[in-house]
């Protein structure tokens, strides 16, 4: 079997669980809301605990990566995402429900740096522009599947159910990346442990990182935060779609992910050969981001199917960063440069999922469940503001050097 295909098949299925288990909840809120009994704000602080743990565990991720074996390291953090599955499905309370989402969240936060990882130490330099949109598209195929077919399982069986499902999956994903990854020829360089801490807090002080990434950060994790829970349930309480409806248009919006990740690279590359950087091509996709967040609250009766697809289209573009800040450093810690983003990011997006539901929680509720549409404004209101806020940062910091370099020539 060739080694592209050999290493795509296995980590393409786990960066597809992964997007199944972020953004199952969008689909599977209401119901656990019903059954369990619980509001948005107690929600939003157990969906977002996915994403503590996940950004909890980037910068240890990112040191085993770069010093030990793929092929243990992911397999292994997969029992934890089987193990939190099972919980889950398990649960009768908020405790234990929490407990089970951070379990998936650190199981599954080596299945797209592992990949990236594999890819660039296997292959050549020009196989990885296309595997690694290949590897991103199949993200889009998990969110797709975590939103119609999710909700069609919902009408067969119940939620319960379709976690126990995701524990098996893991279990024999797991089993996959163990027998198809091939062991990497051991760098027998021993650094020790704080050197390593130090050279990933050294890549966090680097101007490079802490000028350009925040921008990044903060659109995907406006972005993941409410694609992965809110996004459903405004569909259903501001305008007003049924729970089939929304999930229709959760696909649509899973759909315009995907051709985001296989077109803003491509678009990318094509606009590199005539000297436009990738930065300022993510700089205009998140741009492109904030105003289709605006098109989707200040008008949410004309926000179509369009603008669900150009949310997923758009939302996908601070991923670029990865590409440009992973130039600015030496290849042997690019696995750290990479998990110092994704921490942000998933950081980020755990505050935001449950600050939104916190806002929301603010508003009246006969039965803890159902809130007004305004709470939902409101909140969503208050993401769009951090999505601008880190546009605002990115041209500060482009502005500031380009004036002091004038200032010298003077």
């Amino acid at each position: 079997m060739p080694i592209m295909i050999r290493l795509f098949i296995p980590f393409a299925l786990g960066y597809w669980l992964s997007y199944v288990f972020r953004v199952i909840n969008a689909v599977v809120a209401p119901n656990i809301m019903q059954e369990l009994g619980i509001d948005s704000a107690s929600l939003g602080f157990i969906s977002s605990a996915y994403f503590l743990t996940f950004a909890a565990c980037q910068i240890p991720l990112g040191i085993l990566l770069d010093r030990y074996q793929t092929r243990h390291v992911a397999p292994v953090l997969l029992l934890f995402a089987a193990a939190g599955s099972l919980t889950f499905a398990l649960a009768n309370s908020s405790t234990l429900l929490w407990i089970g989402r951070g379990l998936i969240g650190m199981g599954v936060s080596a299945c797209l740096m592992a990949a990236f990882k594999s890819y660039a130490t296997w292959l050549k330099t020009e196989q990885l522009p296309l595997i690694n949109g290949l590897q991103l598209a199949c993200g889009g195929l998990g969110a797709l599947t975590a939103t119609a077919p999710a909700e069609w399982a919902l009408q067969h069986s119940d939620w319960r159910t379709l976690f126990i499902l995701l524990a098996l999956a893991s279990l024999l994903i797991a089993a996959l990346l163990y027998s198809c990854i091939p062991l990497t020829p051991r760098n027998h360089t021993d650094i020790r442990l704080p050197t390593l801490l130090r050279q990933t807090l050294a890549v966090i002080r680097t101007p490079a990182f802490y000028q350009l990434a925040p921008a990044s950060m903060l659109s995907q994790s406006v972005f993941i935060a409410t694609q992965s829970l809110w996004a459903g349930i405004w569909l259903q309480r501001v305008n007003q779609l049924s729970a089939s409806d929304a999930a229709q248009m959760l696909l649509v919006s899973a759909l315009g992910m995907m051709a985001g990740f296989l077109g803003l690279g491509g678009i990318a590359s094509r606009l590199n050969r005539f000297g436009i950087g990738t930065q300022s091509i993510s700089f205009c996709g998140m741009a492109g981001f904030l105003l289709v967040l605006l098109w989707i609250q200040l008008h949410p009766g004309r926000a179509d199917t369009l603008a669900w697809a150009a949310f997923g289209f758009f939302g996908t573009s601070g991923t670029l960063m990865f590409a440009g800040l992973a130039q600015q450093f030496p290849a042997a810690i690019s696995a750290r440069v990479s998990t110092s983003l994704n921490l942000g990011i998933f950081l980020g997006a755990f505050i935001v999922q449950w600050g939104m539901g916190a806002i929301i929680a603010r508003w009246p509720s006969a039965n803890g469940v159902d809130y007004s549409a305004e709470a939902y404004r409101t909140a969503l209101g208050c993401a769009t503001a951090l999505q601008a806020l880190s546009l605002a940062w990115y041209l500060i910091c482009r502005w500031r050097p380009s004036q002091l370099s004038n200032a010298d020539s003077t």
